[in-house]
């Protein structure tokens, strides 16, 4: 248990944060090309993993200080903007493998107002898809096992008020 509960709260800090920057990055986007499907892809779905990781994070709160009760709320939060954050994984987990693939094919489809010379524009893609796939293995991982914790968490509540 102590294995995961670190593994969770590391993912967490790290889902939180590059989650954050690519709400950022929506928004800013938004003000220059308001879009109905850009802003469910990036900033409702990409928010579903910061407010994933930050439920996570009070229930690593909860599990090492007992004193701190975990509201229902969280609890219910932690399932289904999890289930949000999954959704938005395994989608950006097919793009990611598909740019890989289909990296020269990708850049043939994206108009540069410039060609940078020298620099080999289909490993740069590559390295991004590659990142990407990284970041939502991440947060698959991050899901699953904040779903095993909080199952564990709530057994215990259940078995402490049993005693009470």
């Amino acid at each position: 248990m102590k294995t995961a509960l670190k593994t969770a709260t590391i993912l967490s800090w790290i889902n939180l944060i590059i989650g954050g920057i690519l709400v950022l990055g929506g928004l800013f986007s938004m003000l220059i090309a308001p879009n109905v499907m850009l802003m469910l892809i990036s900033v409702v779905l990409t928010g579903s993993i910061v407010l994933h990781s930050y439920a996570t994070l009070q229930l690593k709160k909860s599990i090492t200080n007992p004193d701190i009760p975990l509201s229902s709320q969280t609890s219910s939060g932690i399932r289904l903007v999890g289930f949000m954050a999954l959704f938005f994984a395994m989608l950006n987990i097919g793009n990611a493998a598909v740019i890989i693939q289909n990296a020269e094919e990708a850049i043939k489809q994206v108009e540069l107002p410039f060609k940078p010379e020298g620099f080999n524009l289909v490993k740069a893609v590559r390295i991004v898809g590659v990142i990407s796939l990284i970041f939502s293995i991440g947060i698959v991982i991050n899901v699953v096992l904040s779903f095993r914790l909080l199952r564990r968490y709530l057994i215990s509540q259940q078995e402490k008020n049993g005693e009470n």
